[in-house]
C-alpha cells in the first residue's frame, strides 16, 4: 500500500510514542526525514549526543560510518539504519589501503614509528581501529586544526587520512608544508601528509562561481567548506564546518548576501532571504539522500515487529581501537 508523505510522518509518529527508540538525523538529510528527527547535528555531534539517550534504539539516518560511530562510542545501544547509505569519501579508504599508505612513507625514509595517523571522522570503523592502534585519534572538520597542533607536539610526521583537501586547508592555515601521496613531494619534506580522498559533493565549487557572485552582488560573503579544494578555501571570507558554518550564517545580518559552499539540503535550510548555493549545479549528496520517509517507517515497523533492519554491528577488536581513537579526541 502507498502512503502520502503525511501519511508516512503520522505512522512514524506513532511508532516513534509507542516504541524505545530516537531518531537522529544528519544535517544533509532530505527535509522531509530531518522533520522527524529527535535528534539533528553533524555527524559527532550525533554520537555524543546519543551517548547519553535512554533509548534502546538509535535509529540513524545518515551513512554507514555515522552509524558506526554511534555503535562504537555506546556498544551497548542497538543502532539501526533506514539506509546504511555508503559516504563516498569513507569508501576511498579501508584498512588496506592505509596500510600501503603507511609502507609508503617507511618506503620514503619514514619509520612507523615516526608516523602519528590521524583519521577524518569520516571514515569507517576499520580505519577508526588502525589509527588508534598506531597511535592515533580522530579529528572533525571543525576541531582538526586543534587536532593537528596537539599530535605535531610529538616531533613526528601526520599522516592524514583520508581527505586531501581538509588537510591542505588545515595545513594551510596553520603555515605547514603538506603533500599528497602519489602526488609530486617528498613526504620528509612535508609536515602533514595526505592521502588522495576527497568529498565529490564538495568538489563542485569552483573559484569560478566565487568570481561570478562577486561580480553579481557586491558585497557579497563567501562561506565554504574545508572539504571545498583549497583555491576555494582560500578565495572564501569564511571556512568552517557544518556546525560552524550555520551559527556564521545565523548570526549575519538578514540584509547581508551569503553564497554558501556545502550540501544543498543543508543550506537550503539556512535563511530564506539573501542565501545562495555557491554552485551553478545541485551540490546535493546523493547517498545522504538515500534515505525516505518510507525507509524510516519500514524501519521503525520492522522494530515493532521484533524483527529490526540494518542493524550495525562492529566486532569487539575493531570496536576497541576505533573506540581508543575517537576518545582521544574527545579528551583534547
Amino acid at each position: 500500500m502507498q502512503y502520502t508523505n503525511e501519511e508516512l510522518k503520522q505512522k512514524i509518529n506513532e511508532y516513534k510514542a509507542k516504541l524505545s527508540v530516537t531518531v537522529v538525523a544528519h544535517f544533509y538529510q532530505r527535509d522531509e526525514v530531518f522533520e522527524m528527527a529527535d535528534i539533528t547535528g553533524d555527524s559527532l555531534e550525533l554520537a555524543m549526543r546519543t551517548r547519553d539517550d535512554d533509548a534502546e534504539f538509535v535509529v540513524f539516518c545518515g551513512v554507514g560510518f555515522m552509524g558506526q560511530s554511534v555503535k562504537v562510542l555506546s556498544p551497548q545501544k542497538r543502532v539501526v539504519m533506514p539506509k546504511i547509505a555508503c559516504c563516498a569519501m569513507a569508501r576511498m579508504i579501508d584498512s588496506l589501503y592505509f596500510d600501503d599508505s603507511v609502507k609508503y612513507l617507511e618506503k620514503n625514509g619514514i619509520s612507523k614509528e615516526n608516523i602519528l595517523p590521524i583519521t577524518y571522522i569520516n571514515s569507517n570503523a576499520d580505519v577508526k581501529a588502525k589509527v588508534g592502534e598506531m597511535g592515533g585519534m580522530v579529528c572533525t572538520s571543525s576541531n582538526a586544526k586543534h587536532i593537528i597542533t596537539t599530535a605535531l607536539s610529538e616531533g613526528k610526521k601526520i599522516l592524514f587520512v583520508p581527505d586531501r583537501c581538509l588537510g591542505q586547508n588545515i595545513a594551510n592555515q596553520m603555515g605547514l608544508n603538506s603533500m599528497v601521496i602519489g602526488q609530486e613531494g617528498d613526504p620528509k619534506e612535508a609536515d602533514i601528509i595526505c592521502y588522495d580522498g576527497f568529498c565529490s559533493v564538495h568538489q563542485l565549487f569552483s573559484v569560478g562561481d566565487i568570481a561570478f557572485y562577486r561580480k553579481k552582488y557586491p558585497g557579497i560573503l563567501i562561506a565554504t567548506h574545508p572539504e571545498c579544494d583549497p583555491a576555494i578555501c582560500d578565495a572564501s571570507d569564511f571556512v568552517g564546518s557544518t556546525s560552524q558554518l550555520i551559527r556564521y550564517i545565523k548570526e549575519l545580518p538578514e540584509d547581508q548576501k551569503v553564497a554558501v559552499g556545502t550540501e544543498f539540503n543543508m543550506v537550503n535550510r539556512l535563511r530564506s532571504k539573501n542565501t545562495y548555493i555557491l554552485s551553478s549545479t545541485k551540490p546535493e549528496c546523493p547517498t545522504m539522500n538515500e534515505t525516505t520517509l518510507e525507509d524510516l517507517y519500514l524501519t521503525l515497523k520492522a522494530i515493532d515487529e521484533g524483527a529490526p533492519i540494518n542493524e550495525i554491528d562492529v566486532d569487539e577488536k575493531t570496536q576497541k581501537w576505533a573506540k581508543i581513537a575517537l576518545e582521544r579526541m574527545l579528551a583534547l
